[in-house]
């Protein structure tokens, strides 16, 4: 049940744009503020919502925050006339959709297609792992957040969740132990939960509470415990926001090789990059049986800031490509003070 397709009109940063996605790896790139970001987590919160308990619009509010609670505030803010906000998310098998305006309040938004939505993906489990990482701050969260003392988004709140699933029962499958041993090389160790709070244990050594550890390792342990609990499955999506931050760069081709592999098992992926070793590491290790996009946004008309996207097989061919300007222009600098 991949997703294949994302519609937006007057939506936040976009006035209107059609963004296809295939069914494996889908990389988005581009300059800071072109909505990367806001795709991933419209994604998701079309996801979510083939749970019967999940409401697509509130959702999206809960991911987003806006003030208020007001999903009118994602309307495109530019100066023009339309005060309509449109939004379609498209599967293989059903669509979802809703319309709102700057008026509208909470999450009122007006739903297209609901109830086929959740009837057709209510197998559909996914995951949305934000830039910032969040576990070693899992502990009383949840009830913080209720309570009005601190403000994260659902993106936090529901990775903690998914990360707290029991993996305790059972025995990892052959497909799971090469993804486990893989990452156990990086982490040094196993995730273990606590008390709500969340620990890694190297080997035979007392186990580290987790803001202890590097970052970088704490992401990787991360994507060790997803796989592990059976989150990421065939038939899951992986939404990834910069996976790149704050990982030793020795590390990265291991990363692109582990998304791949899981591209391989059935998980639908999606990640933001700013990072020219990711990107192409993904290109470099892909094999002929891996689906692969890259998706390169990009200001078609700068003055009236209408974003646009690129989308191509091969990194080395997008004519939008923000990393490689910089890396091109990092080569011109080093010519210029190599003759000075």
């Amino acid at each position: 049940m991949p997703i294949k397709k994302i519609e937006l009109d007057n939506f936040t940063v976009f006035n209107n744009i059609t963004i296809p996605f295939c069914n494996g790896v889908n990389i988005l790139i581009g300059e800071n503020g072109l909505g990367k970001t806001h795709i991933m987590k419209m994604v998701y919160a079309a996801c979510q919502s083939s749970k019967h308990d999940v409401s697509f619009p509130q959702k999206t509010v809960m991911v987003f925050r806006p003030d208020n609670s007001s999903i009118g505030r994602l309307v495109n803010r530019s100066k023009n006339d339309n005060n309509t906000a449109r939004v379609t998310v498209i599967s293989d098998t059903s669509k979802i959709g809703m319309t709102f305006t700057n008026k509208t309040k909470k999450w009122d938004a007006k739903l297209i297609g609901e109830q086929n939505w959740e009837k057709q993906m209510s197998d559909l489990t996914s995951v949305f792992i934000p830039a910032k990482e969040i576990l070693s701050n899992a502990w009383n969260l949840e009830s913080a957040v209720k309570m009005g003392n601190v403000e994260f988004d659902d993106t936090y709140l529901d990775i903690i969740a998914a990360a707290k699933i029991d993996i305790s029962r059972g025995v990892d499958s052959a497909g799971k132990r090469k993804y486990l041993n893989l990452l156990q090389k990086i982490n040094a160790g196993k995730v273990t939960v606590s008390d709500e709070r969340f620990y890694l244990k190297p080997g035979n050594q007392a186990k580290l509470e987790f803001n202890l550890v590097a970052e970088g390792i704490r992401k990787i342990a991360l994507l060790w415990q997803l796989i592990k609990n059976g989150t990421l499955e065939n038939g899951s999506v992986l939404l990834w926001d910069e996976p790149e931050a704050n990982i030793n760069p020795k590390y990265i081709p291991i990363v692109a090789e582990l998304l791949l592999k899981l591209q391989e098992e059935g998980v639908q992926i999606f990640i933001s990059t700013h990072d020219y070793f990711l990107a192409k590491y993904i290109e470099v290790k892909r094999k002929e049986q891996n689906a692969v996009q890259y998706c390169s946004f990009y200001y078609e008309d700068m003055k009236k800031r209408t974003v646009s996207c690129e989308i191509s097989r091969r990194f080395d061919l997008l004519e939008h490509n923000a990393i490689m300007d910089t890396f091109r222009q990092l080569y011109m600098d080093e010519i210029g003070v190599a003759l000075e």
